[in-house]
């Protein structure tokens, strides 16, 4: 009843005579309050005694033939006895179960007092039970009377000029969620109504003062009670779960948060500032998979250890999951000063013990790598730099090729010269039938790896791993699309059947770390699972709803954000792949594939690379593209790809998880193995 009160009072915003009444009460001095509580329990306890005695005789008259000395007695013994429990100290807005069960013992300690003192005189012109009825209709008194104050000083204590709470509902009717509610009773901030729950036993049950109802009539209820925001508060869920929830919320136009996971909650930690908005990792609905402890360590645990690009999105990465390993030495190249700088700070803050070296310069430098390499015997190396903006290659081939190929070679043949125990190259999927200038230096940078690990000199285990595009990074279209949104937008995309691979950062790098671990004989290339693609438009439109807007469309012209398509860029196709062959083996990671694929021999890649740098000099990009062929045969240039993205069907998004038929994929197996079987021939 308390509780629906306080409901109906939190939506109602006009000035009554009692909120009048109350606000005037809580300006009053703190003595001058305390001296009102005194009063009022003045007047009540002895009704409470008079009851006790009505109830013990059973008539009035006999209950009044005991005179008003008793009652003053017990009422004086109780206040004395509540003022020790330190209930007049306490602020009524904020009282708690704790202290009423403090007055509940103090009341009890007067009973058994007043009990034990009629019993040893003998006073028997009062009856004992009457003294124990009292305990029962005092406490019931103290509690409900401060229960119900509380929840009128709690519904008009807001000024009418300050800001309206936020109705709410908690979905998930579990411990996490009585929790939530209870501690948003003392919001300035959050209503909570109501609760949703999935569980048909826990349906029109009350739960923390709360109905429940069942997720079913959530979409009627959520405009029934104007409710404008859900809170998911169920820390347990799976990610799967999670993202279902959001998407049923999403559906219903509500906005909704979430209460933080049990790793990031204390279990008597929650509160309203538990409360986060949704990421976009939360839509991914994917298990994370905790590191093996076995591989995750190997290659950086006491390890001199050496990350390219270090100021990138993966490269940063890398270095705060490989410090977190203690390394004995982590050494840091990046040609971006601004970015070396921030990285090198951030790490010596979070681990100023640790020995970390930071070294300006680029990797296609052979003296300046070579330069770092002979100042720490270094262990493991991973090669993280290149550039990665598929426009912005494609219009500066050369440089892109210079960067990531020649930047690959340098750092493949000072991990051999100085005897590295292990390389890794980070890859990415647009190597896989590049139809892009990037995805094709990407590829050769793998086939300079391969190479590398086949000579017969190396003592370095070199190895590859291939993921798709990670949500945050400085190239995905998330930051741009938060650009784009609150600018107003249109948010822009290439085209609405364009699929892509998503990856947490975190997860990511933790994968790549425990590949380059399993690296055996070497030239090994690890693909990572990447579950579903997701289509962009639908990532965009979700950006939109989390942002609190609508897309605006023909069938929406009212709404906030245009998505608009601007057809694909130059090299770029519809779908990614992760897979050059037909197959890929399982490893001992449940995330980590094995790829076997076509390679060339050093000798053969040697002179094939010269005539590529050649090409690159003329400038000239039919040459440059030619050349790229002759080494990258399932490179497809930008014209074909625009030709064969016309012809593209509705069912690209199932193409986009799925291996292009096997035949054509044999076929181009045997095609580049017998290349390959040739050149080492000749």
């Amino acid at each position: 009843m308390t509780n629906t009160f306080s409901t109906y009072a939190a939506c109602s915003h006009e000035e009554s005579f009692i909120g009048k009444a109350i606000k005037k009460i809580i300006a009053l001095h703190r003595w001058l309050k305390i001296g009102v509580m005194v009063v009022g329990d003045g007047v009540a306890l002895p009704l409470c005694f008079m009851i006790a005695l009505l109830l013990r005789r059973g008539s009035w008259d006999l209950a009044l033939d005991y005179g008003f000395m008793p009652h003053i007695a017990m009422t004086i013994i109780t206040i004395l006895a509540f003022a020790h429990a330190g209930l007049y100290r306490a602020v009524i807005r904020y009282i708690d179960i704790k202290l009423l069960a403090s007055a509940g013992i103090a009341l009890a300690v007067v009973v058994f007092a007043a009990f034990c003192g009629s019993f040893m005189l003998n006073y028997e012109k009062l009856p004992h039970t009457a003294v124990m009825i009292y305990w029962f209709i005092a406490f019931s008194y103290v509690v409900s009377s401060r229960l119900t104050i509380r929840a009128l000083l709690r519904s008009k204590i807001t000024p009418s000029t300050g800001p309206k709470k936020t109705c709410v509902a908690i979905y998930g009717a579990g411990e996490a969620g009585a929790k939530l509610a209870a501690a948003m009773r003392n919001s300035d901030e959050y209503r909570a109504l109501c609760f949703f729950d999935d569980k048909h036993t826990l349906a029109n049950t009350n739960v923390a003062g709360l109905r429940v109802y069942h997720t079913n009539l959530l979409s009627q209820h959520v405009h029934k009670l104007k409710i404008h925001l859900i809170i998911l508060a169920i820390p347990s869920a799976t990610p799967e779960r999670r993202k279902e929830v959001i998407q049923t919320v999403h559906n219903a136009g509500i906005h909704i948060k979430i209460l933080q996971n049990l790793v990031e909650l204390a279990d008597e930690g929650i509160s309203t500032k538990s409360l986060r908005e949704v990421k976009l990792e939360d839509l991914l609905g994917r298990n994370p998979v905790p590191p093996q402890r076995n591989l995750f360590a190997k290659c950086v645990q006491e390890k001199n250890v050496l990350v390219t690009g270090a100021g990138g999105s993966i490269g940063s990465e890398l270095c705060r999951q490989i410090l977190s390993l203690s390394p004995h030495t982590l050494h840091l190249i990046d040609h971006s000063e601004y970015a070396l700088y921030t990285i090198k700070q951030e790490l010596r803050l979070n681990f100023p013990t640790l020995a970390i070296h930071a070294h300006l310069g680029s990797v296609c430098d052979a003296k300046f790598v070579e330069r770092v390499m002979s100042q720490a015997s270094i262990h493991t190396i991973y090669h993280a730099a290149a550039y990665k903006h598929v426009p912005l290659v494609e219009a500066n081939m050369a440089e892109g090729i210079y960067n990531n190929v020649i930047g690959s070679k340098v750092i493949a043949e000072a991990a051999e010269k100085f005897r590295v125990q292990t390389c890794l190259l980070i890859s990415t999927d647009k190597a896989v039938r590049p139809t892009n200038i990037m995805g094709a230096s990407k590829r050769i940078a793998e086939l300079i790896f391969q190479a590398a690990a086949i000579h017969p000199s190396s003592q370095t285990t070199f190895c590859m791993v291939r993921f798709g595009n990670v949500l945050g990074s400085s190239g995905s279209v998330v930051p741009l699309f938060r650009k784009q949104i609150a600018a107003g937008g249109p948010i822009t995309i290439t085209h609405p059947e364009v699929v892509r691979y998503f990856m947490l950062i975190p997860e990511a790098v933790q994968l790549v770390i425990q590949a380059g671990a399993m690296a055996q004989k070497g030239g090994e290339v690890f693909v990572l699972d990447m579950g579903q693609p997701v289509k962009i438009i639908d990532l965009a439109r979700t950006m939109i709803d989390m942002s609190g807007l609508e897309e605006k469309s023909e069938l929406n012209p009212e709404g906030d954000i245009e998505i608009r398509c601007i057809g694909l860029r130059p090299g770029e196709k519809l779908y990614e792949e992760l897979l050059i062959g037909h197959s890929a083996s399982p490893s001992t990671h449940p995330r980590i594939l094995y790829a076997t694929e076509y390679s060339f021999p050093p000798l053969i890649l040697t002179d094939l690379l010269a005539n590529l740098m050649e090409a690159c000099r003329t400038q000239n990009t039919s040459i440059i593209r030619n050349a790229i062929q002759d080494i990258v045969h399932e490179y497809v240039p930008p014209k074909e790809v625009a030709t064969r993205s016309e012809n593209q069907t509705s069912d690209t998004n199932k193409t986009a998880a799925t291996l292009p038929k096997a035949n054509v994929q044999e076929k181009r197996h045997q095609e580049i193995s017998a290349f390959a079987k040739a050149s080492a021939i000749s």
